[in-house]
This record gives structure tokens, sequence and C-alpha cells, in this order.
């Protein structure tokens, strides 16, 4: 059968294929360690499931407006005023399928065929994939530690074409962990603007940050396409639930985008998500924040003993980017045999870096401290039995 070229530029997630081996070591009875999906092992918060249960029972099945519950887009406006202190009108605010529904949205709106689009290399394929989808050109960024893992407008600047048309950027980024500052970001929404360009943000992960406060892209460009989730740090993540917000005059086009392409979000994940802002959820994200804090202060101890610290420590999400280099020039049989030797599951850096994810490996800490102890202790023995190896190839 013969398809439409598009779908040619998608790559699969080796993750999943990872996952699906992990899986299938369980199910055989090895103890598997997991710390290769982005997904941490909290239960979406109690106030959230009760709310969608009561907008169940309550008949709340319907259809919403494609742009949203009006309350919940009261909400989220209301979330941006008390935390970060920005202005930001309901109306501006699209809530979509997941974050993956307001990324489809922005590409559809701000990209097309002939457009370039610049992003940075290593990020999240999906944000790759998506300006494929819409036959734009992908222009990717190398970044590294001394770029503090980010696309800045200095490097954007170097990488300008003719055809740049938007520039992506994620804060907190995945895999990497890292944020970009307020003054990093209000220099790429002046170089955009400048040159009359799009600058799309990717904040999924925002709430989630170690050691720098929680920032908002809004604050430094008012114009620009911010997409969010509630999978992250609201715990949500089966709920499929994200939003955008735009500049005002890209509601009307993006509203018609949302009519067409999936109508509506999920209402009861809607309704659940209101309860999403009380104070007794907060409470319990934040509990859970710092949770993860400690996990990766775990980590990062470990992973300095055995000779593998970061050179730029993650500020959020809740990954560690680790270069393997001086180990391996193949991730995936890396991780591989991590996974057969030691049933600790880890995700190869190609699902995500063009240039060097062969080189690097991603380590989420969605396990708790106890396993991450375990991991590392696993680690230590699968890195002392490959040093040995090599001695005795040399000997």
């Amino acid at each position: 059968m013969q398809f439409a070229r598009r779908v040619e530029s998608v790559a699969a997630f080796r993750v999943m294929t990872l996952l699906e081996a992990a899986q299938a070591r369980e199910a055989c009875g090895h103890d598997v360690i997991h710390l290769e999906v982005g997904e941490p092992d909290f239960p979406t918060p109690a106030p959230v499931i009760a709310a969608g249960q009561a907008a169940l029972a309550a008949g709340q099945t319907r259809y919403t407006p494609a742009c949203g519950l009006p309350a919940l887009r009261e909400a989220i406006a209301a979330d941006y005023a008390r935390r970060h202190g920005v202005t930001v009108s309901p109306s501006r605010i699209i809530v979509t399928p997941g974050a993956s529904g307001a990324l489809l949205l922005a590409t559809l709106l701000c990209a097309e065929r002939g457009d370039s689009v610049l992003m940075a290399d290593p990020t999240y394929p999906c944000n790759r994939h998506f300006m494929g989808l819409a036959d734009a050109q992908l222009d990717v960024v190398p970044v590294n530690a001394e770029s503090g893992w980010q696309l800045t407008a200095e490097l954007a600047d170097e990488y300008w074409r003719d055809n740049t048309r938007a520039v992506m950027v994620a804060s907190p980024s995945n895999p990497t962990g890292h944020v970009l500052s307020p003054t990093q970001l209000e220099e790429l929404g002046d170089l955009c603007r400048a040159r009359g360009a799009h600058l799309l943000v990717d904040e999924i992960y925002q709430g989630l940050t170690y050691g720098v406060a929680s920032h908002t892209a809004l604050a430094d460009c008012p114009d620009a396409f911010v997409i969010n989730s509630f999978s992250k740090y609201f715990g949500m993540t089966g709920w499929r639930l994200g939003w955008l917000v735009a500049p005002e005059a890209a509601v009307e086009p993006l509203s018609r985008l949302a009519q067409n392409v999936f109508l509506a979000a999920s209402t009861p994940a809607q309704y659940a998500a209101l309860a999403a802002f009380t104070p007794e959820c907060e409470a319990e994200l934040e509990r859970r924040r710092h949770v993860l804090e400690g996990r990766r202060e775990v980590l990062l101890e470990g992973l300095g003993r055995l000779g593998l610290a970061p050179l730029v420590p993650p500020q959020g999400a809740f990954y560690v980017w680790l270069d393997i280099s001086h180990l391996s020039d193949d991730s995936e049989a890396f991780c591989r045999a991590f996974l057969e030797e030691e049933n600790v599951a880890i995700t190869p850096g190609t699902d995500f870096a063009l240039a060097e994810g062969h080189r690097h490996v991603r380590i989420a800490f969605t396990a708790d401290e106890t396993r991450l102890v375990e991991a590392l202790a696993r680690f230590e023995r699968f890195l002392a039995r490959r040093a040995a190896q090599c001695d005795g190839a040399l000997a």
C-alpha cells in the first residue's frame, strides 16, 4: 500500500521499544527498575480524581466550546497571575487534548512548506516531527553544556536564514532538564519580533524546577506562543489535557483549526483540571516537587561517585542527560546491555539528538529514592563488568 510521504519523516520512539523489552523481562520475573519513560510514579492528585468523578456523575460528558471550558480558561489565567505575576486574558488560552494538541495547532498556524523553523538539538522528538508534518524545513541547532543545553538568541542569529519563520525552544527542556533565563527569553522574543518570526515556547515542565524560580516566557515575550500541559507538574498524564496561550490576533484562526482538528478537549478531563488549582491540590503538587528534587540529588550524587556527573546539572523536569562517550559510541546498544544485564531501563539519546544522540543517554528520576539507589548500585556493577571486559581484551 502507498501512503503519504510526510509519514516517512516521523521516526518511532526508541524508548517505546525499550519499554516493551523491559516489560517482557518483568513478565518473566525479573526485577526491572524503570528510569526510561517521562512519567513519575505519582498518581493523579485526589482532588482532581474526585472532581472528574463528580463531573461524570453529574453528566458532564457533552462537548465544550472548541477553545475549552470558560471556567478552566479563567482558572489558567488566574494561575499565571498568582504564580508568575503575568496578566493573560482567558480569551488567549485554548484548551487542547494534551500539549500535543497545542503543538499541532501552533505548528499548523505558524509553519508551512518553504518555511524554516529553528530548534535545538537535542530536543523532544515530537517537536521536530510536527514541523515535518507541516512540510516545514527544520534547521536544528547543536547545543551543549556551554550554551546551557539551550537555543539562545546568539545561536539563533547565527543559524538564521532568509526563510526562517519560527523559533521553538523548551524551558525546562526534555531531555536535558535545563531552563532559559528571563533575559535569554526576552532576547529570543526581541530577535523574532525584529525579523517577523514566531517564537514557540514549550513549557510543559513548568513548575518542576530546582534551585531556580519557575518562570513563563509570557513575562518577557507576551506575543509568544506558549504550550503547556496538565500532564507533568499536575500529574494528569493519562487525562490528555493541555493548553496553548496565543497572541490575541491568532485566537480566531486557532479556534477554527481546533474546531476542525479535534472539536474540543475531553469534557470530564477539563472539569477535573479545575481542581488542580485548589489550595489542597497545590500543596500536594509542591510536596511532589520536593520529592523529585530529593531524587535528583540522590541520582546526581550517585552519578558523581561513578565519575558520570553531568557538566551542568539539570534545573528542571525530571531527567539527567548523560554523556557516555567515554563508555560507548552506541547509546542504543549501551541501553540494551544495561537492561539485559542489570534490569535497569534508561533511554538512548538517539530519540532526542540527531547529532550526538549515540553518545548520550537520558535517565528519568521517576522512581523512588530506594529504587534509584539500587539502580546506581547496578550501574556501578555494570560499568565494572564492562571495564573488566575491556582490560581482558587488551591483555
